[in-house]
């Protein structure tokens, strides 16, 4: 990962940023993701861990190990994320140039098809 780094973001405490430039269209991080199934999903919803998951198949909650769920939300993202079920990996996708130094974000609603499900910093 030493194309990424973790520093301290104004958006929300700490983020995903770039050691260098990526293309729009680019793999930014391929995250193997730890399921947990759909049973064990509610109790983490009580917990802080509730802001740091995925929704993944059949009602069950994914973490994108690497810093997959480590990236801030923003209305105008650099990047999207892309669930590979099958592979059982989330891909964050640059959608824009991305210069080094800079935060990557991700649209957690999909551009606005989904319901944010914690409070956004800003």
């Amino acid at each position: 990962m030493s194309d990424l780094e973790i520093r301290p973001s104004a958006t929300h405490g700490r983020g995903v940023y770039a050691t260098r430039s990526f293309a729009p269209g680019e793999v930014v991080e391929c995250c193997p993701v730890l399921v947990v199934p759909a049973g064990q999903r509610v109790l983490l919803d009580q917990t802080l861990l509730y802001e740091y998951y995925f929704y993944w198949q059949g009602g069950a909650a994914a973490f994108a190990l690497g810093y997959g769920s480590l990236y801030n939300h923003s209305h105008e993202p650099l990047a999207r994320y892309r669930k590979d079920f099958d592979a059982g990996t989330i891909h964050i996708v640059a959608v824009r140039a991305v210069l080094p130094g800079v935060e990557i974000t991700v649209d957690y609603t999909n551009g606005g098809t989904n319901p944010l499900w914690f409070a956004p910093a800003t």
